[in-house]
């Protein structure tokens, strides 16, 4: 039995992001609207997430397009506020995730009581964003300073719209990343979100570390779900569950009903 079960409720979990519209400080951000129509939109998410039948949820600011790798204070304040609103109708186990900043991760994880965050904490990568590099050893320390202890670390070994600098092969990457940083969970990503996860860099990664969660991280479908639960612990669920299953709208609450409905169907629970 996994942290899984402990923390979400039950093994083979959807953990479905939650995307909050553009905040301050972002250049999406729509300043007549301002706020209340932000928190508003999650609220609407959230109800259709909950409703849908997820078993966790993952608040991130993913329409903070282009991102940074260490992010600004008002990014962080305004999810705290968002968060905060929303936290007598959360219903569901919940963790964060600021892209991509996992010290601005942990922070917000202790100021709202979030269970687990998302995040680049190792290795060294040419991307979208510039030169990308981390220090895990510094974010673990700071995770204790801040009484985070229990939060749970999922580390995206794929990252998206990135390349590892070095020539390392991904099992590798996983072998050593769990004996070295103690992860609690490994995700496997597409190149975008939205995109697929590879099955057999899905399968190659749980092989070389059977002992740890490993989480489909992007572009699950309802088609798909099954056999990358055949595979993996659990799985990180976002863009299909929107309208058209495009990664800009909404999300529909049908969609996340349909989806959910296999899944348990999968885990025995129809």
């Amino acid at each position: 039995m996994s942290w899984l079960k402990e923390v979400v409720g039950r093994e083979k979990a959807i953990i479905s992001m939650l995307h909050l519209q553009a905040m301050p400080g972002d250049p999406g951000y729509n300043k007549e609207k301002g706020m209340k129509w932000i928190v508003e939109k999650a609220k609407e998410d959230l109800e259709a997430l909950q409703e849908g039948g997820v078993d966790a949820i993952m608040f991130s600011n993913e329409y903070s397009l282009p991102y940074l790798t260490e992010v600004r204070r008002e990014t962080v304040a305004s999810m705290a506020r968002i968060i905060g609103e929303l936290k007598p109708y959360i219903s569901v186990p919940y963790g964060v995730n600021v892209l991509w900043d996992p010290k601005a991760s942990l922070d917000l994880a202790v100021a709202v009581d979030a269970k687990f965050i998302r995040e680049i904490f190792t290795g060294v990568y040419a991307s979208d964003f510039g030169l990308w590099n981390t220090n895990c050893g510094d974010v673990v320390r700071h995770q204790h300073e801040i009484g985070a202890e229990n939060v749970r670390l999922l580390f995206n070994i794929v990252p998206e719209a990135a390349r590892y600098l070095a020539d390392r092969d991904l099992k590798q990457i996983a072998k050593s990343t769990v004996f070295n940083c103690r992860p609690d969970a490994l995700c496997v990503s597409g190149l975008t979100a939205g995109s697929p996860t590879d099955m057999t860099m899905l399968r190659e990664v749980k092989e070389e570390v059977p002992d740890t969660v490993v989480l489909a991280n992007t572009g699950c479908r309802k088609e798909t779900i099954e056999g990358l639960l055949g595979i993996a612990d659990g799985a990180v669920v976002a863009t299909t569950f929107k309208y058209e299953g495009k990664f800009e709208n909404q999300v529909d609450m049908n969609r996340v009903k349909e989806f959910m409905a296999v899944v348990r169907n999968f885990r025995g629970e129809a």
